[in-house]
């Protein structure tokens, strides 16, 4: 009784002590997984989530100052850059031979906007295996250190809401033929869901609505995990970052190391050109000489549409979430106790009423509170932006109809593949959008890249659902 009351009054002080309301209704297993959530709250964290609620304007993020592009290295056509990218490509491929390269998915979410049920890197993607993202990205991985007889360290980042099912569905599927002793699974932290004057919601009544901290979340698990000290012991002193929404993602990419450590930086970022100037991609730039990614609606219309001499996009360089971090960035920030700061999203929120009945709110009526790892890039001393080729490197799955779909990441495959087949003398029939008729499927443990393909001399191997080669 003591420990209800120690909780009670803790939870006054904030104003908080609603969430114990349906404690005397409840059986002793659920008080006690209510109060085991209750002492797992960052109560210091939570009063500044409750503080940055009450200064919000509602009306985003205003950027103040003089806002520029950041330069970029584009992709290479002259003679002289081509040759700097194959140093950097050489020089990043030694780097994962020496084991000096570790990676890192960010695979915290549900599939729940996909209409599926379960972690969303295990939704399945192949056009004619459905092969999951987890695979997809896990045999690429696995290709790059069979190629380069190296040992990649992988960790991967879930959240409360999957650690235990993304776990599961490794340890089902012998991880993909990965050493096992080479995963580092660890989960990243929940926060809170406020309603607009700052009242935690119950989901149950004997459950506090909790949300992920969001992708920027892995700056503060890698220190609570003590991440960081193993990557030391593992010798590890470069991390290659990407999300787990895009089947594209050229995991491991030795030229993206390479120039990450050829320009000496702390933190590099890849982008993509964008379709049009009204792409949902935030840009890479700086605001009064301090390096930012501006999200795509805090640009003006103006600043959108503006072009060059060239004919290109001022702001036309979209980042795809696909990061180089120096460990010895991530210990400087560790060692000067810096964290990123929390954004604040206007939310649907499912919540119990004060007659203990469950809403499910047709408007947003919460607030949930997320980092973004690109709020990193004031913190670096120095940044890498390289951009990359969209159809080799992006396609990610976002809804589940349209633009950034499944239908159109299978798609995207199919038609990276389509080349790889043409280049080896395949004869690919094509609809009048110039996507294949078949379905076309190319392990990665088969070949990384149209030249490994060809070098393979694959023979015709098409079926009565394409081609598809393991």
């Amino acid at each position: 009784m003591d420990k209800i009351k120690n909780w009670y009054h803790k939870l006054k002080e904030i104003s908080q002590e609603h969430v114990l309301k349906y404690y005397d209704d409840l059986q002793e297993k659920e008080r006690k997984l209510l109060l085991d959530q209750i002492s797992h709250i960052d109560f210091d964290l939570l009063r500044q989530c409750i503080a940055l609620l009450k200064k919000k304007s509602g009306t985003g993020h205003y950027i103040p100052g003089t806002l520029e592009p950041m330069n970029v290295i584009e992709l290479p056509k002259t003679k002289a850059e081509k040759q700097e990218y194959k140093k950097a490509y050489d020089l990043g491929e030694k780097l994962i031979s020496e084991g000096k390269v570790g990676t890192i998915l960010v695979a915290g979410g549900q599939g729940t906007r996909l209409g599926f049920d379960g972690p969303k890197g295990t939704f399945p993607v192949g056009p004619i295996t459905n092969r999951s993202l987890f695979q997809y990205h896990t045999e690429k991985i696995l290709a790059r250190e069979r190629k380069l007889n190296a040992a990649i360290p992988y960790y991967i980042m879930t959240s409360e809401l999957n650690y235990l099912q993304t776990k599961q569905f490794f340890e089902q599927h012998d991880y993909f033929k990965k050493n096992k002793d080479s995963f580092v699974f660890f989960s990243q932290g929940m926060l809170p869901s406020l309603s607009a004057n700052g009242k935690m919601y119950l989901s149950d009544k004997n459950k506090i609505n909790v949300a992920p901290d969001g992708h920027g979340g892995l700056m503060r698990a890698l220190f609570v995990n003590k991440l960081i000290d193993d990557m030391q012991k593992r010798g590890i002193e470069y991390l290659y970052y990407f999300q787990v929404d895009s089947p594209l993602a050229n995991v491991c990419d030795p030229a993206f190391v390479g120039y990450h450590v050829l320009k000496n930086a702390d933190m590099s970022a890849k982008t993509v050109y964008k379709r049009g100037p009204y792409e949902s991609l935030g840009n890479i730039g700086k605001v009064d000489g301090k390096n930012v990614v501006i999200e795509y609606s805090e640009l003006s219309r103006k600043e959108m549409e503006e072009r060059n001499p060239d004919g290109r996009l001022r702001f036309g360089q979209g980042s795809i979430g696909i990061h180089v971090f120096s460990v010895n960035f991530f210990r400087r920030l560790r060692d000067e106790k810096q964290y990123l700061p929390y954004h604040i999203a206007h939310k649907k929120i499912p919540y119990i009423d004060d007659s203990g009945h469950l809403v499910r709110p047709a408007e947003p009526n919460g607030y949930k509170f997320e980092q973004f790892i690109f709020d990193a890039f004031p913190f670096a001393k120095k940044i890498m932006v390289l951009e990359t080729d969209r159809q080799n490197d992006f396609s990610p799955i976002k809804n589940k109809d349209g633009f950034d779909s499944p239908h159109t990441a299978r798609q995207d495959l199919s038609n990276v593949f389509a080349k790889w087949l043409e280049q080896a003398g395949f004869n690919v029939n094509r609809d009048d959008n110039g996507n294949p008729f078949e379905n076309i499927e190319i392990s990665p443990l088969y070949a990384m890249n149209g030249k490994e393909f060809v070098n393979r001399k694959p023979e015709h191997n098409v079926n009565k659902d394409g081609y598809l080669f393991e």
